[in-house]
């Protein structure tokens, strides 16, 4: 759930620049990311679990004051690769930084004695990778698509929604097995 949440603000504007304007869909992500963020920092939580929330205001910023200063920009049509491209640079940098963006939402999900463990930060650099690869896919088949069929919406919105849930299954079902291979280790005698 932790995961849906953190990628509100560009559903939110995937939803809103692609029936609409982005414009309008930027600024709506903006004010979600904030919104999302002050609570998330009201609540207690760090910076580093903090990644995309950071990232998601930073862009909508940007893209919002750009978005209004150039309405008619020939990039207007490509928003939703940008959204996706800069995704996949959020998520490949903070794996460049050594921080994984995943690393700080799994520790709110995993018990404390278990942080400090190879196989956790591993667990987060897979993680992070299949996000990473399915960010950066997904932006690369918008731009083409929408180079190529400008107004394929039904397209434009199954290319994006493949983009969040192929990671967003990976990463449960990652979870589970590693889960059942903790328990399985659990159970093994030690000689």
């Amino acid at each position: 759930m932790r995961y849906l949440r953190t990628f509100l603000p560009w559903i939110a504007f995937a939803v809103i620049a692609t029936k609409g304007d982005w414009r309008y869909g930027a600024p709506a992500a903006l004010l979600l990311a904030v919104w999302l963020l002050l609570s998330d920092r009201r609540a207690g939580r760090g910076a580093d679990e903090l990644v995309m929330e950071i990232s998601a205001a930073f862009f909508f910023a940007v893209l919002t004051a750009f978005s209004w200063a150039v309405p008619h920009s020939p990039l207007t049509p490509y928003g939703p690769a940008l959204a996706m491209g800069w995704l996949a640079v959020t998520a490949w940098g903070s794996m460049a930084v050594g921080r994984p963006f995943t690393l700080g939402i799994a520790r709110t999900m995993t018990p404390q004695e278990l942080w400090d463990h190879p196989g956790f930060r591993h667990a987060n650099v897979v993680i992070t990778a299949v996000w990473a690869a399915s960010f950066t896919a997904t932006g690369a088949a918008l731009a083409v698509l929408l180079a190529a069929a400008p107004h394929a919406t039904a397209a434009v919105i199954t290319v994006k929604l493949l983009g969040f849930a192929i990671p967003v299954a990976f990463t449960f079902q990652y979870r589970k097995a590693a889960a059942r291979r903790r328990a399985a280790a659990a159970l093994t005698p030690s000689a």
